[in-house]
């Protein structure tokens, strides 16, 4: 253990003078003498048998070794700190920034998140959103939850939520009160979301149905702005089920065609992987797979 001790102290006053090309600024931020440095880093030469800088008359330079090994000793004391940031944090009252498309965070996380500030009333959930097809951003958001089809992006968690259905839904106003029927769907105002092109074309073609044979719809950006059309009565709506179950339930919108087809890809919650076992992000993830289980999405 002692030995491990020197070599770290050592790598430590390399990484400073370095960093700094000075053994003066590098004792300085240490806390040591100069003297000190320059001991520590004669030890480090002598034991790896290289020189690791070179001693000018005004100023030091890093040599060739010196210049190979300065990045891999500074990764890993970055690494060091993030890791000690990371416990230090993992049990304080905190806030947790969670990015999430603003559908979702709409009409299905927001309504539920009382209860996970009633069992967790020291935790803050910040909740970033975007209405755009966007990939999770470890810069902006510790956490994301994130619909999918390649969860295999390198240094990232991805923990597997749930499938959804694309349906069909439509206000029981524009249904007129009887159920629709195939033949109506060139008479149909069809709701598209531009982010989500290939939906209406994947469910048609599960029916039979060429999509250039439908007449020019309506686009929108995001799944709410096409749900809000279709709640006001301006036509079909073609959107995950999860997103409009308490609408169905009450009888705001129906089911105006039986058939659905499979959401492609699938719903993650997704961290940088160190970050996958801060204790405040398993809490929210155990709460959310229950939530989820609740609502009997499919696992």
């Amino acid at each position: 253990m002692a030995k491990l001790h020197t070599k770290l102290t050592a790598l430590r006053a390399f990484e400073a003078t370095a960093r700094l090309l000075s053994f003066r600024l590098a004792a300085d931020e240490l806390g040591i003498t100069q003297s000190a440095v320059s001991h520590q880093i004669a030890a480090l030469e002598t034991q790896l048998n290289v020189r690791l800088f070179d001693r000018r008359t005004r100023h030091i330079e890093l040599s060739t070794e010196g210049a190979l090994l300065y990045p891999y000793v500074k990764s890993g004391f970055d690494q060091f700190a993030h890791g000690l940031s990371v416990v230090n944090q993992a049990d304080r009252a905190d806030e947790l920034t969670l990015q999430v498309y603003v559908t979702v965070a709409v009409r299905w996380l927001m309504p539920r998140l009382a209860s996970y500030r009633a069992e967790n009333p020291k935790m803050a959930v910040r909740l970033l959103t975007s209405h755009l097809d966007w990939e999770f951003d470890p810069q902006l958001a510790d956490f994301g939850l994130i619909w999918t089809k390649n969860p295999h992006r390198a240094n990232f968690a991805y923990q597997f939520l749930f499938e959804a259905e694309l349906i069909t839904v439509a206000s029981p106003k524009y249904c007129e009160g009887r159920a629709l029927a195939l033949s109506d769907l060139p008479h149909l105002h069809l709701l598209q979301i531009y982010t989500a092109r290939d939906d209406w074309r994947l469910w048609l073609a599960d029916i039979g149905v060429d999509l250039r044979k439908i007449r020019a719809q309506t686009s929108y950006d995001s799944y709410l702005l096409a749900i809000e059309a279709a709640l006001d009565g301006q036509g079909v709506a073609l959107v995950p089920d999860f997103l409009v179950r308490d609408d169905l339930a009450s009888g705001r919108l129906v089911q105006s065609f039986a058939n659905h087809i499979p959401q492609p890809g699938a719903w993650y919650l997704v961290s940088r992987q160190e970050r996958s076992l801060d204790p405040r992000i398993r809490r929210f993830s155990d709460w959310l797979v229950a939530e989820i289980g609740k609502n009997h999405l499919k696992p």
